[in-house]
């Protein structure tokens, strides 16, 4: 199920919450900063189990955000890693899972405190910090709706 709905309207802007978001098969998320910007496939959209964002503070005594790793679409109940190379569905909008969306250095970063290291906090989401899909057609996606695996 769909927890969550983010997205910045430029690089380094805060990330807003969002009821719905209109997706555009080849573009992405209409008003998110990589709209029109995909290089590669997988660039379009961004999941994120939101049980590994609480494992996460949970096991490393941190109050991140749901917003905080920077993921378009804070997921539960789903065990994405099991999505990557599969078609899925949520609504009526179908997405192609490409690749599991690995922690950078940025990441690290931006999360990064007086109690915990950049590379720890890669290290602790590495694995863990959801997927990047493809937008196989137009349509929206909301808070509260859930995950079709049975065309996959």
């Amino acid at each position: 199920m769909i927890e969550a709905i983010f997205i910045a309207e430029k690089d380094d802007a805060e990330q807003s919450s969002m009821p719905m978001v209109e997706l555009e098969r080849g573009k992405g998320i209409r008003g998110d900063r990589y709209f029109g910007r995909s290089q590669a496939p997988g660039q379009s959209i961004s999941f994120i189990e939101q049980e590994e964002i609480e494992n996460y503070n949970r096991k490393h005594g941190q109050a991140i955000s749901l917003s905080a790793t920077r993921r378009n679409v804070i997921t539960r109940g789903i065990r994405l890693n099991d999505l990557v190379g599969r078609e899925f569905s949520v609504g009526g909008v179908r997405f192609l899972g490409v690749e599991l969306c690995e922690p950078c250095e940025t990441l690290g970063s931006r999360l990064e405190n007086d109690s915990i290291r950049k590379k720890d906090v890669v290290k602790a989401f590495l694995h863990r910090a959801g997927i990047r899909a493809e937008i196989l057609n137009d349509g929206h996606i909301e808070v509260g709706m859930s995950f079709d695996l049975a065309s996959t």
